[in-house]
């Protein structure tokens, strides 16, 4: 099957091409005033100083793993090599995305002047720049590596690549999501709560802080998050299709996924916001686009290499049918324009604590829908094709992650550019602009985590058939006391996890509203508008907060599979595994969108619904969204890392021989 390694490469080079040409039409674009471009800039060197900071971290981390992968006799140079390779492609694809969307704000802000379509325009690609480097370095990579040292016909030697993508991802995502999360909460409610002022009024001392966390956490955050997704289910895949089929089942999820990059740069063209329609209308659809147009590549290339084994294909459509289903549940119980969101944002006549029990109602209800049809997808694929099945399903899923984390990334520059007019003193009519976009990210970002977390219970079940190969499982007996005391372990250590993450915001966030209140208290004329904030000490709080903070919860999830290897043997590690899945996928899709309905409540509210800004309503709504903020964009985005993580760590510590 040469012409897939072929498609692959060629659609590797169209992505990064995509990507560069994506950042020069950004780039080209006017900035603005010069009072915008100065806030841009603030913004710019706080995101750049917090990834120097938080690289270096991860650097040591890295180091030390790429010096324990030479030493063991088990792995070795090869493995040093692909481990090292995945944590600086993952590095990579996160600080260029960023680099772009930091400089998509102020252009985007500057093009909201003449309109809803331009803006969408510009920030759409600038968040298309992280999209097509995610898949486009990923499948580079991974493909490199299999061709340079010959492991297509050994393909689980690919696993430490997915292991270091991992490393950088959870630190990343959980260094991010405390960072963002801790400015966001300070500037919230200090700002908002206290003092009756916008979110982004130049007066909030945590202004710069809050739009700094954006980048950090829902760009360069989530881009390595499905950089690491990405990568670990097509090897999955490859890893069960080589003992299943040889070597044509190994190449066939790399043709996919080549498929779906192809697919995703197809679709993004689509685009364009015309006839006054809704934006969010316009990016489901391009994303649907890029889903059926993978499904009519995967068609041809299953036609053209199998023949009538169409069972691959229908494994394919059940996982793009489970990213949709996911996708499609997570804009209607988010999505400001629907019924949820607007009965969210009613009950907050009634006090926050109506409005968080209703907000928290809502995550739980709207997690049933996606994790039957996963389900359902799990069982489906499985009759087709076995554990193969499974993995195709996962790869199907992600084959469109290019369209994903595009639209994804397109919100924390919609957001920016909002805050940027506000900063500026633009008028309402042009806010009115960027609040619309920044709705529609809001959803956007709901959206794509559903699909991270569903796409991460795909992974981590083909994870946990490859765990069962190298471990030599053949069957796993849920009554055995072990598998039952590892699966209660594993659901134990989702909630302790869970529960450091969003520990770590609160006490960094106590610093942040502290902080801003001493600002306010000393500095005079502040509130006034006639002295300006001291906007550096908050970026250095939420800087140092997050990366001390970002330590022990990574540190859990890598440690754990390890410990309870050593403890309870194989089949500890196997319940462990399986506890991890079932209780990490309920928590992260409850915490994800129940945080979304609360933040497009509060965005419902402050568009002149039920009273609009300032009100008692709107006040409401303000603390169920600031009690939303660590779980949609901290605890739970971070959980679909730990799950795929745990089972990663869980199959090399067995390749290791310590199982």
């Amino acid at each position: 099957m040469q012409t897939v390694e072929i498609l692959t490469l060629v659609s590797s080079a169209a992505a990064i091409l995509t990507a560069v040409f994506s950042a020069r039409s950004v780039m080209r674009r006017p900035t603005g005033s010069q009072k915008m471009v100065e806030i841009g800039d603030a913004i710019k060197k706080g995101a750049d100083a917090f990834l120097r900071r938080q690289y270096t971290t991860v650097a040591i981390f890295v180091f030390l793993v790429f010096l324990l992968f030479l030493i063991t006799p088990a792995f070795g140079f090869k493995a040093s090599l692909a481990y090292l390779c995945g944590a600086l492609s993952s590095m990579a694809a996160g600080y260029l995305g960023m680099q772009i969307a930091v400089r998509s704000n102020t252009r985007t802000a500057h093009a909201s002047l003449s309109g809803l379509g331009e803006a969408l325009k510009i920030a759409f690609r600038g968040g298309l720049v992280m999209g097509m480097l995610v898949v486009g370095l990923g499948m580079l990579s991974l493909l490199g590596l299999a061709l340079g040292f010959g492991w297509l016909d050994d393909p689980q030697r690919l696993l430490p690549l997915c292991f270091g993508a991992s490393s950088v991802a959870v630190f990343a995502r959980v260094g991010g999501g405390i960072y963002t999360k801790t400015a966001d909460v300070g500037a919230d409610l200090v700002g908002k709560v206290e003092k009756g002022i916008p979110e982004d009024d130049p007066r909030n001392p945590a202004v710069i802080a809050d739009n700094v966390g954006d980048n950090v956490g829902d760009v360069a955050g989530m881009g390595s998050d499905l950089f690491e997704s990405y990568l670990a289910a097509i090897v999955a895949a490859m890893v069960v299709g080589f003992t299943q089929g040889g070597r044509n089942y190994v190449l066939f999820p790399v043709g996919v996924a080549a498929v779906g990059i192809i697919s995703c740069i197809l679709a993004s063209f689509l685009v364009r916001v015309r006839g006054g329609k809704d934006p969010s209308y316009v990016l489901n659809f391009a994303s649907m686009a890029s889903m059926l147009f993978t499904f009519l590549g995967t068609f041809v290339l299953v036609w053209l290499f199998f023949g009538s084994e169409f069972r691959l294909l229908a494994c394919i459509v059940c996982g793009l049918v489970s990213g949709l289903a996911v996708g499609l549940a997570s804009d209607y119980f988010t999505n400001r324009l629907h019924k949820p969101a607007q009965h969210v944002a009613k009950s907050a006549s009634s006090g926050a604590a109506v409005n968080i029990l209703s907000g928290y109602a809502m995550g739980l209800l709207s997690l049933f829908v996606p994790v039957l049809v996963i389900s359902v997808s799990v069982v489906a694929s499985y009759v087709m094709k076995g554990m193969y099945g499974i993995c195709l399903a996962g790869v199907g899923m992600l084959s469109v992650t290019g369209m994903v984390v595009s639209a994804d990334a397109y919100g924390p520059v919609a957001d920016n550019a909002g805050g940027i007019l506000e900063q500026s003193g633009a008028g309402e009519k042009v806010r009115e602009t960027t609040d619309a976009l920044d709705s529609v990210g809001n959803t956007m970002k709901a959206i794509s985590k559903g699909f991270a977390i569903g796409s991460a219970a795909l992974t981590a079940i083909a994870l946990f058939s490859s765990y069962a190969g190298v471990a030599n499982l053949t069957s796993i007996d849920l009554l055995d006391p072990k598998v039952v005391a590892g699966a209660l372990v594993g659901g134990a250590v989702i909630s302790l996890f869970s529960a450091l993450v969003i520990l770590a915001v609160s006490r960094n966030a106590f610093r942040m509203v502290e902080e801003v209140r001493r600002q306010f208290r000393e500095i005079r004329g502040l509130m006034e508008g006639k002295a300006k904030p001291d906007y550096g000490r908050c970026v250095d709080i939420a800087t140092r907060g997050a990366l001390k903070e970002l330590i022990l919860p990574s540190v859990l999830v890598i440690l754990s599979p390890v410990i309870v290897a050593f403890v309870g043997g194989s089949l500890a590690v196997s319940g462990m595994l399986l506890g991890a899945i079932l209780v990490g996928l309920v928590f992260a899709l409850q915490m994800a969108n129940s945080g979304a309905v609360w933040d497009n409540a509060k965005k419902y509210i402050e568009l002149g619904n039920l009273g609009g800004k300032g009100t008692s309503t709107h006040q409401a709504a303000v603390v169920g969204d600031t009690v939303g903020d660590p779980l949609k964009d901290a605890a739970g985005p971070s959980l679909n890392i730990a799950i795929k993580l745990m089972s990663i760590v869980a199959i090399l510590v067995a390749q290791a021989g310590v199982v």
